[in-house]
This record gives C-alpha cells, sequence and structure tokens, in this order.
C-alpha cells in the first residue's frame, strides 16, 4: 500500500512512521511520500526517518520519498494523511497573542485561536480535497489537520464519508479510565460523545457493566490521573461524567485565561522556537548516523512533559505524572483505522465523522467525535444516548461557530466572519469578536479581506 502525508515535514510525522516499522502483518504499507511546500523541513524529517528505520533493523522498512509536488504526492495513494499547518508555528503563536489581548483564549483548536486557524486552513484543506478527488479519487484521506473537527467537515463537501478526522485524546482518556478499573483498554466498551476537543467519557463497560459510577464514586481513584487532577473529584461527580482535558479551557476559563496572560510565553511560541532549534540541528549536513533522531527525541520528551503546563497551574497539579506523558497514540489510532479499512479487520475506534442519525440535536452532515465501527466500508458511527442539557448547549453552540467558520471561508464574509467569533462561548461579545478580526486580518495575510 501507498501512503502519502500532507504536511510531511511535520514533528509528529516520525511517531506514524515508528508505528509502520512496528507493522508486519500482511498487505502493510510499502512506500511513504512525504509533501511539504518546505523543503528544510522535508530534508530534516528525511533523516529522522531514515534514522528510524535503520535502528529497526528492518530489511522490509517503507521507502520513503519526499516531494514538494502535490499531484507527485497524491499520485497512486491508497491513503492520505492530511497533517498541514497553514500558517506554521509563528501563526500560532500570533493567534494566541491577539487573542490574550482581548482577554479571550487563543488556544489553537478552542476559542478565538481556533476560530482563526480554522479561517485560514479550511479554504487549503477544501482545495486538497477537491485536487484527491480528482487524483485519488479512490483514496482514503485521514484528517490530523486542527481544528479536525471542521476541518474534517470542510474536506467532507467534497469526499463524503471517505475522509475521517482522528485524534488522541479520547483513547488516552479512556486507556486511563480503563487502567483504573483494572481492565485492558482493548477489552472496554467506551461511551464517548462529543466534538472534537468537546466530549465527555460517559460510560465505561466492562464485560457488559458500566463500571464508570465506581470510578466516580472515588474520590482517591479519581484524583489519581491526569483529568482527575484537572477537574477535581467533586465537579467529576457533579458531572457524572469524564470530560476531555480540552473541556478545562471551558470549565475553568477566567483562571486559565489568567494563566496564560502571566505565563513567559505562549504554547504557540514555545513550539515554535523549540522546533526552529530542532530542525535546523536534525537538518544540518554532515551529522553521524542516528543524530537526527536523536534531536527529535529530545524535543520531544520536552513537548510532551510540558503539555498544557498553564492548565495544570491553574488546578495546582504540578508537574505531569510519568503514567500520564503515554499519549492516546494517534499514529496507533491512524493505524487501526488503515488496517481496519484496508484488511476488513474490524475495530472500534472513537473518530470524527459526519453524524448522521446519531445526535439528534445536530443534522446529519455535522462531523461529530463519538465510537465508531469500521470494516472496509469505512467507519459506522455508534447509536449514543442523547446528550445532558449542559453538554446539548456547548455543543450546538460550538457547531453553530464551525458553521460560521465554514460559511466564512467560502463566502468571504465579514460578517460571517465576525459571527464565528461571537457565537463562540469562549468569545460570547459582539464587540470583541469584530475587534479580534480585525486583528487576525491586520497580522495574516490571508484574512486581509476580512478588515
Amino acid at each position: 500500500m501507498r501512503l502519502t502525508i500532507l504536511g510531511g515535514g511535520g514533528f509528529r510525522v516520525p511517531l506514524v512512521y515508528g508505528a509502520l516499522l512496528a507493522d508486519r502483518a500482511e498487505g502493510r504499507v510499502s512506500q511513504v511520500t512525504l509533501y511539504d511546500e518546505d523543503p528544510a523541513r522535508l530534508t530534516a524529517m528525511a533523516r529522522v526517518l531514515a534514522d528510524q528505520a535503520a535502528a529497526s533493523g528492518a530489511a522490509d522498512a517503507p521507502a520513503v520519498t519526499a516531494t514538494g509536488d502535490l499531484g507527485e504526492a497524491l499520485r497512486g495513494a491508497d491513503f492520505v494523511f492530511s497533517a498541514i499547518r497553514v500558517g506554521g508555528l509563528e501563526g500560532r503563536a500570533t493567534d494566541e497573542r491577539v487573542a490574550l489581548a482581548e482577554g479571550v483564549l487563543g488556544q489553537e483548536t478552542v476559542g478565538a485561536g481556533g476560530i482563526a486557524y480554522g479561517l485560514r486552513t479550511v479554504p487549503v484543506a477544501r482545495e486538497i480535497a477537491r485536487r484527491i478527488a480528482r487524483s485519488a479519487p479512490d483514496a482514503w484521506v485521514i484528517n490530523f489537520t486542527n481544528p479536525a473537527g471542521v476541518v474534517t467537515e470542510a474536506m467532507a463537501e467534497e469526499l463524503g464519508d471517505r475522509v475521517i478526522g482522528i485524534c488522541d485524546s479520547p483513547v488516552g482518556l479512556g486507556r486511563r479510565i480503563a487502567r483504573l478499573l483494572g481492565a485492558r483498554p482493548g477489552e472496554a466498551w467506551i461511551d464517548y460523545v462529543g466534538l472534537n476537543h468537546l466530549g465527555w467519557v460517559r460510560g465505561l463497560r466492562i464485560g457488559g457493566r458500566d463500571e464508570l459510577p465506581r470510578l466516580l464514586a472515588d474520590p482517591e481513584a479519581l484524583e489519581s490521573f491526569e483529568e482527575g487532577r484537572l477537574f477535581g473529584a467533586d465537579w467529576l461527580r457533579s458531572l457524572g461524567a469524564i470530560p476531555n482535558e480540552y473541556l478545562h479551557y471551558y470549565y475553568f476559563n477566567r483562571d486559565t485565561v489568567r494563566a496564560y496572560q502571566e505565563a513567559k510565553q505562549t504554547r504557540g511560541a514555545f513550539l515554535r522556537d523549540q522546533q526552529r532549534g530542532f530542525y535546523a540541528e536534525a537538518g544540518r549536513p554532515g551529522q553521524s548516523a542516528g543524530a537526527a533522531l536523536a534531536a527529535w527525541d529530545r524535543t520531544r520528551a520536552e513537548r510532551e512533559a510540558t503539555y498544557m503546563s498553564e492548565n495544570r497551574e491553574v488546578a495546582g497539579v504540578g508537574e505531569r505524572e510519568e503514567s500520564d506523558l503515554e499519549s492516546g497514540g494517534y499514529e496507533k489510532v491512524a493505524l487501526a483505522l488503515m488496517r481496519a479499512i484496508a484488511r476488513d479487520e474490524r475495530a472500534t475506534l472513537i473518530l470524527n465523522v459526519r453524524n448522521g442519525a446519531t445526535l439528534s440535536v445536530l443534522d446529519p452532515e455535522a462531523v461529530v467525535e463519538v465510537p465508531c465501527l469500521v470494516d472496509a466500508n469505512g467507519a459506522h458511527p455508534v447509536s449514543v444516548a442523547p446528550l445532558p442539557l449542559h453538554a446539548v448547549g456547548l455543543v450546538t453552540s460550538v457547531k453553530a461557530a464551525e458553521r460560521a467558520v465554514l460559511a466564512a471561508a467560502a463566502s468571504g464574509s465579514r460578517a460571517d466572519a465576525v459571527k464565528a467569533f461571537a457565537l463562540h462561548p469562549l468569545v460570547d461579545s459582539v464587540t470583541v469578536a469584530r475587534r479580534l478580526l480585525d486583528g487576525y486580518a491586520a497580522e495574516h495575510p490571508g484574512l486581509a479581506h476580512l478588515r
């Protein structure tokens, strides 16, 4: 099989390649094509992957090619991973800075920052979807590009159900809960529902029995894992559910905004500076074997250890514990999804797909994040119980903001863009929405027409 990675110079590409190296089953990926518009990043990443292949000792490691030609990258692809970042980390840092100056959250997928990122990214994602539909109509597209829900919905306009969005946050959360309850994660049914970065675990069934109430009744156990420490046992028991970590931005919004305003630098600025150093080091000519991979390993360890540090400061929980450093493994989710489709190995995965009749409060075309049964025909959302009212309010208001982003990206309308900001519950002000749009349009050339 041939896999094409759009954004192939991106920092997390080695996670995907590492998962491919570990896959020894028949029908595995034999060819990986990296596409990126930045040749320096492509060079550095190709070196990291070469180091990975050498370290694995695998004689049949997937061959890697790199190109800046999108048509060449898509030709003959069986699967396409979309992992682009329009505006780069400089754009992310700007999104954060503009929002914080207005007293609202600037995180890359949540609130004002996510809307700005979506306005920049959706037109590019739509064009990529059109190119895929023409050049690789039989390919399955797995979307990693943030904000994943709205970008997947935009690409689905062209690709229908052949585009599926993934995120590792629900998987990581479900895994931590299952282990606390003494179960193997693969043996537990996770009742998870919501939108990307806006969902809740409402139950966890082991052998047909919901064991989540047992965890909610134990305050000490509740605060023994990352989400429990972030939200606190009392709040989780009040909700009767375990929220995705990104809901900390909603439930503790004022506290988090203050912490981000007082931080030495924003997350985007930290990653921008960190990755500049990594790419310069990994791309330096004349390095010894393994040097690029060692640089990537060091950089990744620092990146994971500092994840959501401001949120942990708000919660007063200090440094991340070793057990929390393991992510949900988005590369493992992607590989499981590929296997299920390519080999008809049925699997149950939490994915971003079109709603159909899954959530009655949303229309069929809305992309939701729910458990899906996956087979050779794609991902099929599983029927879920209705959302409680507090979740209905958040899900519908955020989806309304996402729909306004899609409309603004298509129309170029300032009114639609202002609506996207104003409707989001973490902005909640037309006046601030207008100032935010003016601030972003002044910083990002691609949004200048919205001023």
